[in-house]
């Protein structure tokens, strides 16, 4: 007779024993590194092996999942702005915007001590969706402008001074509807703040830059697509 297991575990065939523990003041993507690396150097028996699951298995999943979506709602967006716009270069300018949404997130998640998590991950999708109504409404007032036989350089001042207004009120009217839940701390606001804070910060620092950023996109790529036209004109009437 010896001791043994009460029960036996097993994992996609393999038999298991389990070590539980709970992350506090602490986000888990930073616990399970610590683990890793006190675990790396244990000197394991042949054929036994360690692996972090539980909590942070179902976050990495969730990370790759979310990954997908958010590369599916950036070329739908683009197609949707492609469509409206009648144009391929114009979304470009568009997007100019998500990328100083997302230096917004990155400094609202560090001023507020959050990490970034799946309900952060999924604000920046939703983010997407928002921020890039401000370069839609600007770019196609300068069209208008432009069609009407004004300048560009005259139809970009005027078109970024136009929209200002209701820029800065739709803006601000989201971001201070989402402070609420950005700074609740009741229960379940785990899951509510992080993505709160990072659309209200990303959209905060998308509408103050948005309005220098987008005018001078517009003006460098409307040149370069005017550049490219006249190099493709010149082949053809070379080749005639």
């Amino acid at each position: 007779e010896e001791l043994g297991p009460v029960a036996v575990s097993r994992k996609n065939l393999n038999r298991v024993a389990y070590i539980y523990g709970r992350n506090v003041d602490r986000d888990l993507g930073s616990v399970a590194r610590d683990v890793k690396t006190a675990l790396a150097d244990m000197q394991l028996p042949e054929g036994y092996f360690f692996d972090v699951g539980g909590g942070f298995e179902n976050m990495e999943t969730s990370f790759i999942e979310l990954s997908k979506a958010f590369l599916v709602a950036i070329l739908l967006v683009y197609m949707i702005m492609a469509a409206q716009f009648e144009s391929l270069s114009q979304p470009f300018i568009v997007m100019f915007c998500l990328p100083l949404a997302y230096i917004g997130v990155i400094i609202g998640l560090f001023v507020t001590g959050k990490s970034l998590s799946v309900p952060s991950f999924m604000g920046l999708i939703i983010l997407m969706g928002i921020v890039v109504n401000n370069g839609i409404v600007m770019i196609d007032y300068i069209n208008k402008l432009r069609l009407r036989g004004i300048g560009k350089t005259e139809a970009i001042v005027q078109g970024a001074a136009v929209r200002l207004r209701p820029i800065l009120i739709t803006s601000t009217t989201t971001i201070f509807g989402m402070l609420p839940m950005a700074f609740s701390t009741g229960q379940g606001s785990e899951m509510r703040s992080p993505m709160a804070v990072a659309v209200a910060f990303g959209l905060l620092f998308a509408m103050i830059l948005t309005l220098f950023v987008v005018p001078s996109a517009y003006d460098i790529v409307d040149t370069l697509s005017t550049k490219a036209r006249r190099r493709t004109s010149e082949i053809v009437i070379g080749q005639e």
